[in-house]
């Protein structure tokens, strides 16, 4: 490599793709986590990929395990543009039980040892280990070059979290220059920042290492019979105390265009969040920028027709105010307000829509009002179906949050007709 060119073209990209995500509730009964719809036409996986891409990283593998059929069927769609004659790789790695009848990955760190034979050859210096489900806009080519500059053994991706929320993090005590002195995965009490206590430093599961020394890592790990095979519980708490491991502050890399007022990073994890981080999209300057040409979200990029709007009489007029419409879609004759429909819906008269998330493939009935759902995949909303206006009755019927957002699959639709 010479000395001017990116850190990225001599590393890898490795996406840990296989979790279920089971705070999304029914969302992922039939599909992983990463491959869950986010922002009208992408799933979650896109953004560490396009992050991984825009970085200039030309070798990726993608670890999947649970439900992983969709989220492979995906990847095959939409990133199979990768060329071994320019140096490129991408791999789809399910877990294939390669190494004995019942090894499944043990963990996170399983999920590469397994692959080493696939990913060794490629003879990359530098393995940027990602996590596939969360929602952020991030050059890792910063990452890389810190990694590099301060000679560290691992670089832990980080960002500030208030302390009360941090036990579902890894989070770390760092020293003045930032080097992690302590690392503890998901404490039942997070310990503060230096001169802030309300606020903790938590691992984003984004961590870069050299490849030789993380194949020592796993190596011993692999041999160590009391090791969860786990990067937060065991490969990072090893390295902070035995070897040079330091933060990177995510302020530093993420990727901001003119319209983004702060560093945007989400993990969408549960319905409200999912629904909130979908929502915020539809606002006149939204916290996450989709339409930055600078750092694009690559995709598969569905052939639809035009969305369609239909219909101009007194209460039956196709509209749309504050609301994403994707390709496919036909409005006729309702009503959208902050809303945002994925490829494919269809809404029909005197329907109304409201802060509402709808995902590919949906049929709304006549004379329909929702508010505040999320409504999954090819759902039939019978005609005149209300939801959003009763707490007690959208309980009874469908997943309702306790933030009053209903979760609408079409098992619960059926259950109706009982």
């Amino acid at each position: 490599m010479s000395a001017s060119a990116p850190i990225a073209r001599s590393a890898m990209a490795y996406v840990l793709a296989g979790g279920r995500g089971s705070r999304l509730q029914e969302l992922t009964d039939k599909r992983a986590k990463p491959a869950v719809y986010f922002g009208g036409k992408s799933r979650i996986i896109d953004f560490a990929l396009s992050n991984a891409l825009n970085s200039g990283i030309r070798r990726i593998g993608v670890a999947t395990q649970y439900k992983a059929h969709s989220l492979i069927r995906h990847m095959q769609r939409g990133w199979n543009f990768f060329r071994p004659e320019r140096n490129e790789s991408f791999d789809i790695l399910p877990a294939s039980q390669r190494m004995g009848d019942d090894a499944w990955y043990a963990g996170t760190a399983d999920a590469i040892w397994q692959n080493l034979d696939i990913i060794e050859p490629y003879n990359t210096e530098f393995i940027v280990v990602l996590a596939g489900d969360h929602v952020y806009k991030m050059d890792y080519e910063k990452m890389l070059q810190q990694h590099v500059e301060q000679r560290a053994d691992v670089t832990v991706g980080c960002i500030e979290v208030p302390r009360a929320q941090a036990s579902g993090f890894g989070v770390m005590d760092v020293d003045e220059t930032g080097r992690i002195t302590d690392f503890i995965e998901k404490p039942a009490d997070p310990p503060p920042m230096p001169g802030n206590p309300a606020l903790s430093l938590a691992s984003m599961g984004i961590y870069v290492f050299g490849m030789k020394f993380l194949i020592e890592q796993l190596r011993r790990d692999a041999n160590d019979p009391e090791s969860s095979r786990d990067f937060g519980k065991d490969i990072i708490p090893y390295v902070v105390r035995h070897g040079r491991a330091f933060a990177h502050p995510f302020s530093r890399s993420c990727v901001r265009s003119g319209m983004e007022p702060v560093a945007y990073w989400r993990d969408v994890g549960t319905v409200d969040a999912y629904w909130e981080a979908n929502i915020d999209i539809t606002a006149v300057v939204p916290a996450l920028d989709l339409y930055d040409r600078d750092w694009p979200i690559w995709t598969y990029g569905e052939i639809t027709p035009p969305a369609k709007f239909v219909h101009d009489e007194d209460g039956r007029r196709g509209s749309a105010v504050s609301s994403l419409v994707s390709g496919g879609c036909i409005i006729s004759g309702a009503a959208l307000n902050r809303t945002l429909l994925f490829t494919g819906v269809h809404v029909h008269s005197y329907a109304l829509v409201e802060n509402s998330v709808i995902l590919p493939e949906v049929d709304i009935g006549r004379h329909a009002r929702l508010q505040n759902v999320v409504v999954d995949h090819g759902v039939r909303i019978p005609p005149g179906l209300v939801v959003g206006e009763n707490p007690v009755a959208d309980a009874r019927r469908f997943r309702r949050t306790d933030k009053g957002i209903c979760l609408i699959t079409q098992a619960m639709i059926d259950g109706l007709r009982g």
